[in-house]
């Protein structure tokens, strides 16, 4: 039997990448969306990453493809940029960041459910079944805070588990999709089917210029997510989803929730509950039950057999 071929050595450097920026991400949304609309704050954020990436195409030679099968990949990722990101920019509304970075955490189960019929992973054994539970209990316990806090939370919960669900579906659907192409193509390529959209809602949604209203921690706050949360953040999260299963993939939202909600607290003053807590809890511990829970299982069982014989 082969082993299985060694991982690249940026993936790790990736990893940590993608954790740390998207730990930063939803205090950029919530503070990019303070004074300039949701619709105008993600699409100035898509289309400074768009000129970025495009002048690194250029810079370092980079083949965009232009293929049936580029345009599929292009488009699937599409899913995840317009439908994750516009919805939770909206979300970012009724919901504190710390708390949209949590409900995020679910990502991996829902791309272990989706991966199940798409890209035929076994299904789901009774140790997973009970992370998934826990998780949702979890949940639960998470909403019921909310919704007592504030009566239109329910909207931002609503919002940002669509955002969940279509960000889990583009990263299993895009695992469907075989060819050989430079996460920074796939990056560049994903923001042209992207941009327009975002164009599309600010015109529905929105359609006026007020800059003079615009303050200038929002500013900032868009062109750190143009450069890192979009550009270099979409680069290393293909990266690795090209080397990586997308559950295992998903795992970055194991770890980001504890980091977003302790800035989320001390930068921006959010309230974080004990009810917050046991739910964020519950819904962490059956992250990592379904992340390390089977190998956990084969650990005591193989210790049980050494201790037997």
């Amino acid at each position: 039997m082969q082993n299985p071929a060694p991982l690249p050595k940026m993936v790790p450097f990736a990893f940590l990448s993608v954790v740390l920026i998207w730990s930063t991400t939803p205090l950029g949304i919530v503070w990019s969306s303070a004074s300039v609309h949701p619709t105008m704050a993600v699409l100035l954020r898509m289309l400074l990453a768009l000129v970025l990436g495009s002048l690194l195409l250029v810079l370092f030679r980079i083949r965009l493809p232009w293929t049936k099968t580029a345009f599929k990949l292009y488009g699937f990722s599409s899913i995840g940029i317009v439908g994750g990101m516009l919805l939770s920019y909206f979300a970012a509304r009724y919901l504190a960041s710390g708390t949209m970075s949590l409900i995020f955490g679910l990502s991996p189960l829902i791309s272990g459910i989706l991966a199940q019929k798409l890209l035929d992973e076994p299904k789901f054994g009774p140790t997973k079944l009970l992370s998934l539970a826990m998780a949702f209990i979890g949940l639960g316990i998470v909403c019921s805070s909310k919704l007592s806090l504030n009566s239109d939370s329910w909207i931002g919960l609503v919002l940002v588990l669509a955002a969940v669900f279509l960000f889990s579906l583009s990263g299993v659907l895009i695992k469907t999709v075989k060819i050989n192409i430079h996460p920074i193509a796939n990056t560049v390529g994903a923001l042209l089917f992207s941009t327009p959209l975002f164009t599309l809602a600010w015109l529905l949604f929105d359609g006026t210029l007020p800059v003079e209203t615009w303050q200038a921690k929002s500013i900032w706050a868009i062109v750190y997510l143009g450069v890192f949360g979009s550009l270099i953040g979409f680069i290393a999260y293909f990266y690795v989803l090209q080397n990586l299963k997308a559950s295992t993939v998903a795992l970055v939202t194991l770890i980001t929730p504890i980091f977003a909600m302790t800035l989320g607290a001390t930068l921006n003053g959010e309230m974080i509950t004990e009810t917050l807590i046991i739910g964020a809890l519950f819904v962490l511990a059956g992250l990592a039950l379904y992340q390390f829970g089977e190998k956990l299982k084969s650990l005591l069982k193989k210790s049980d057999v050494g201790a037997r014989s």
